[in-house]
C-alpha cells in the first residue's frame, strides 16, 4: 500500500526552469538552499584522515563528537552543561525532522503543530505516521491533544527569528500540553539583525530541558550539505528514546562525517567568513529587489529573502523565468503571494541576476 504523500513540490517548478533556462545569459537557480561555496580545507582533511572506518560507527557519535556539540552549543548558543546524553549526531536535519513522529511513537490522530508558514518537512513527518497538522503560530492556538509542536527560528521560507519571550511563551505552552517541543534551529549563525536564541537557552527554558530539542545543521554553516551532518539536543529522556530506535533502524552518521563534524564544530572561523559571503549577497539582492519594485517581508535571519509584488506567487516565479532566474514560490510552504529567494549562488551569479531584476 502506497504512502499518501503529496508530489514533491521542486516537481512543479519544472515549466519555470525549463523558461527561466532558455533566457540568451542562462538559467540562475536561486530557488534553493543548495551552497555553492567549497567546504573548508579543514573539513575535508578530517574526513580524509578518517577514511579507514572499518568498524561500526557508534549511534551516538563518538565521545569525541558528543564533547564537541556540547562545546559549540555553550560557545555559540549560550546553553551550558549538555551532557554525552544529551546530544545525538544524525544524517542531516531533514532525515530527522521527517522521521521525528516516527521515532516519538506518534499514531494516527496524535496532533502535530506546525508554523503557519513552514518548511514542508514537518508536514510530511506528520502524514508518514498519519498524525493530524495543525498550523498555528501563536501557541495560545495549539489545541489540547498536540504531542509534538515544532518551531523553526531562524525560519524558512520568511526569514523571521523568534526572541526570547516567543520562545519561552511556546516553552510554556508546550509544557502545559504535554507535548515535545522540537526547534529547528538550522539557520541560527545566519541572524541579520541581533540574536536567534535556542529553545535551549535558559532564558527560554527555565532550569530545565524537560520536554525540549534543538535541531541544527552543518549544511548551511559549513557547506557541508553533501556529508549529511546534523545533530538534535536537549531533554535527556527523549535524546536516549531517539537513540534506542535509532539503534535498532541502523541510522548511523558514518565515522568519517563524524570525524568532519567535530572539524566542523570547533573551527568558528571558517564559519564568520561563510557569514560575510551571504551578508554580501544578501545586500546585493536587497538593493536589486527593492529597485524592482518588490517588497521584503521579515527576512531577518536564515538564506533567503521573502518577496511579493502582491500578486499571486506563481506569477512572480514567471516573473522572474522571464528573466533567467528562477525562485521558489510561496505555495510551497503555505503561502500565496510571496517568493522565496536564496541567497546560494556565486558572488558572479548574485550579480547577474541583480541586473536582470533591476532590467
Amino acid at each position: 500500500m502506497a504512502l499518501d504523500l503529496p508530489d514533491f513540490p521542486w516537481d512543479s517548478l519544472a515549466g519555470a526552469a525549463e523558461r527561466a533556462r532558455a533566457h540568451p545569459e542562462g538559467l540562475i537557480d536561486l530557488s534553493v538552499g543548495s551552497p555553492v561555496d567549497p567546504t573548508p580545507d579543514l573539513v575535508r582533511e578530517a574526513l580524509l584522515g578518517a577514511t579507514d572506518a572499518h568498524s561500526y560507527p557508534q549511534t551516538a557519535g563518538s565521545p569525541a563528537l558528543r564533547r564537541s556539540i556540547a562545546n559549540w552549543f555553550e560557545r555559540r548558543r549560550g546553553v551550558a552543561g549538555l551532557g554525552d546524553s544529551e546530544v545525538l549526531p544524525t544524517i542531516g536535519s531533514k532525515e530527522l525532522i521527517a522521521t521525528l513522529p516516527l521515532l516519538l511513537g506518534l499514531r494516527p490522530g496524535d496532533i502535530v503543530v506546525q508554523p503557519a508558514t513552514a518548511y514542508p518537512t514537518y508536514e510530511i513527518g506528520a502524514a508518514l505516521v498519519g498524525a493530524t497538522v495543525v498550523r498555528a503560530d501563536d501557541p495560545a492556538e495549539w489545541p489540547e491533544g498536540t504531542k509534538l509542536a515544532w518551531i523553526n527560528s531562524p525560519a524558512n521560507p520568511h526569514g523571521r527569528v523568534l526572541g526570547v519571550e516567543e520562545l519561552r511563551s511556546a516553552v510554556t505552552r508546550a509544557r502545559e500540553l504535554g507535548a515535545v517541543l522540537a526547534s529547528d534551529e538550522c539557520y541560527s549563525e545566519l541572524s541579520w539583525e541581533g540574536e536567534a536564541p535556542s529553545v535551549l537557552d535558559p532564558r527560554a527554558a527555565g532550569g530545565t530541558r524537560e520536554g525540549l530539542l534543538a535541531v541544527y545543521s552543518l549544511s548551511k554553516q559549513s557547506n557541508l550539505a553533501g556529508y549529511r551532518a546534523a545533530f538534535v539536543a536537549g531533554d535527556e529522556r527523549i535524546v536516549q528514546e531517539l537513540l534506542a530506535v535509532r539503534k535498532h533502524a541502523g541510522l548511523i552518521p558514518p565515522a568519517p562525517v563524524q570525524a568532519a563534524m567535530i572539524a566542523a564544530l570547533d573551527d568558528d572561523r571558517h564559519v564568520a567568513e561563510q557569514r560575510e559571503r551571504y551578508r554580501l549577497r544578501r545586500q546585493v539582492l536587497i538593493e536589486a529587489l527593492s529597485d524592482g519594485g518588490f517588497r521584503i517581508d521579515d527576512s531577518t535571519g536564515g538564506l533567503y529573502l521573502w518577496v511579493t509584488r502582491n500578486e499571486g506567487s506563481w506569477a512572480t516565479v514567471d516573473w522572474f523565468a522571464d528573466r533567467g532566474v528562477l525562485v521558489a514560490p510561496g505555495t510551497f510552504y503555505g503561502d500565496t503571494d510571496h517568493v522565496r529567494v536564496a541567497l546560494t549562488a556565486t558572488d558572479a551569479a548574485i550579480e547577474a541576476a541583480a541586473g536582470r531584476i533591476r532590467a
